[in-house]
């Protein structure tokens, strides 16, 4: 059974960083493209960034120069290393796989809060 497992959410000041993580384990094949939503209080969920598994990257215009995305395909997990939060940021962030199948992970709470 696939699980995507992740970590790194918390509660952080405005101006501050977290990195998030997200690994999938279990018989999962062909992964093409891994990424990060995220849905806030109220709103939609919406498309943070996703890293193709040639590298390519695309990020939402709200987190250009501040989210960055990586991956390590060999352990099929996705990194989103985010910096300079803001309390816009406040949502839960889930990740998505998509590989002969689409995955969803449970999501992880990211609060920017002073």
């Amino acid at each position: 059974q696939v699980q995507l497992v992740e970590s790194g959410g918390g509660l952080v000041q405005p101006g501050g960083s977290l990195r998030l993580s997200c690994a999938a384990s279990g018989p999962i094949f062909r992964i093409s493209v891994m990424g990060w939503y995220r849905t806030a209080p109220g709103k939609q969920r919406e498309l943070v960034a996703q890293i193709t598994s040639g590298g390519s990257t695309t990020y939402a215009d709200s987190v250009k120069g501040r989210f960055t995305i990586s991956s390590d395909n060999a352990k099929n997990t996705v990194y989103l290393q985010m910096n300079s939060l803001k309390p816009d940021d406040t949502a839960v962030y889930y990740c998505k796989v998509v590989a002969l199948r689409l995955y969803w992970g449970q999501g992880t709470q990211v609060t920017v809060s002073s």
